[in-house]
């Protein structure tokens, strides 16, 4: 199909956690001096890779790989490895899990991260996952533009019309790629140990994961409307910044991540945040599942759009937990295959589209029978 092979820029951000030869979290202090590319994101033992971009989806994933061996090389000499589960391994306390120490010009970050220890505590925080960037290339959003409207205002309107259709959406991609029903009893209550399965086939996406203590509703009628709904929300207190805005889906602006950004030069790019580290992909991401958000967002620029009202944001957010469950409502699973056939029928001459929605179809029948990415953790 035409629209897929324009492409676009592709970006990946990969959080997993610094582990010792015995598998718990290490207690040294991050081994990179500041790189835009290997930092971390909560905790000092922490490792976030945030590639280049990449004309790509093959073309970041190339990129991972290479900063993947950096990290490794170095973790290596000092007897340390990268933990490639969603989950924490054991560890005996949160005094295990030290605050990333940002210094300097960048010491607001930690300020930032004390502020999220006393709303939320460490544990959370100990969470890792897949965060995928994309931007559609300037030619094909041109192609869309046919009435000729200004080009700023155009993009970011499209971009908001995608936001509301993933966040409604949102629910099949952690059907689809959901890891992280395995856990130790550590997570639940310091001094416990022992690992289980979970309820939940994501914790991190589920009821027990990265969400606000409440609902936030956002208004969705323009770019600046919903930059100062948020903004609204930070205002109150309610939250400490718009980086606290805990939802699957996030526009975000080029250069710094900030509102001010976002509202002065409109959206650059869109990040998914759903994605759990795959502990059967050696760099904890399969191509696939990032090719079939790709082939997801352009399919779903084709659907009317639509007012994304208080009670649909709600559901949309519901939705989203109730697919973490190991045993995920049923109407769920019926939607996710009809919005897979009709996928099939929108790229019906694309032979590589549909070999990726095929790989999905294979996921989505490996849910309906009960089996995870993580059930080979016991086989081991």
């Amino acid at each position: 199909m035409k629209e897929y092979d324009l492409g676009g820029c592709f970006g990946i951000e990969r959080e997993t956690l610094r582990v010792d030869s015995a598998g718990r979290l290490a207690q040294t202090p991050h081994p990179f001096a500041y790189d835009p590319h290997i930092t971390r994101d909560f905790c000092e033992n922490q490792i976030e890779l945030v590639t280049p971009v990449a004309d790509s989806i093959d073309g970041a994933l190339a990129y991972l790989a290479g900063l993947d061996r950096q990290v490794r090389d170095v973790l290596s000499q000092n007897g340390e490895t990268l933990w490639l589960y969603s989950n924490p391994p054991h560890f005996d306390s949160e005094d295990e899990i030290p605050i990333a120490d940002f210094t300097g010009d960048h010491s607001s970050k930690r300020q930032y991260r004390e502020i999220l220890e006393q709303k939320y505590g460490k544990k959370l925080m100990l969470f890792s996952g897949i965060h995928f960037n994309f931007s559609f290339s300037e030619d094909y959003l041109h192609t869309l533009n046919t009435k000729s409207e200004d080009f700023r205002t155009f993009r970011d309107a499209l971009y908001l019309r995608l936001y509301k259709q993933l966040m409604r959406h949102s629910f099949l991609l952690v059907l689809l790629t959901a890891a992280s029903n395995v856990y130790d009893l550590s997570l639940d209550k310091d001094g416990e140990s022992g690992i289980i399965k979970s309820e939940f086939t994501s914790l991190r996406n589920s009821e027990r994961g990265y969400w606000n203590r409440f609902l936030p509703v956002l208004d969705h009628s323009s770019l600046s409307a919903f930059t100062d709904s948020i903004r609204r929300y930070v205002g109150s207190g309610a939250l400490y910044s718009a980086s606290e805005l805990y939802l699957p889906v996030r526009l975000k602006p080029q250069g710094v991540n900030s509102l001010e950004s976002l509202a002065e030069y409109g959206v650059d790019h869109i990040e998914l945040r759903m994605f759990d580290l795959n502990p059967e992909a050696p760099l904890g991401i399969d191509g696939r599942d990032l090719k079939f958000a790709h082939l997801l967002m352009l399919y779903l620029l084709s659907l009317p759009d639509f007012d994304f009202t208080p009670e649909l944001q709600e559901r949309a957010v519901q939705d989203h937990k109730h697919a973490a469950l190991l045993e995920p409502d049923a109407a769920l699973l019926v939607r996710a295959e009809h919005v897979l056939t009709e996928m099939e029928q929108y790229y019906a001459d694309d032979a590589d589209a549909l070999a990726v929605i095929a790989h999905a179809h294979d996921r989505l029948n490996r849910r309906k029978s009960g089996r995870t990415l993580t059930d080979s953790y016991f086989n081991r």
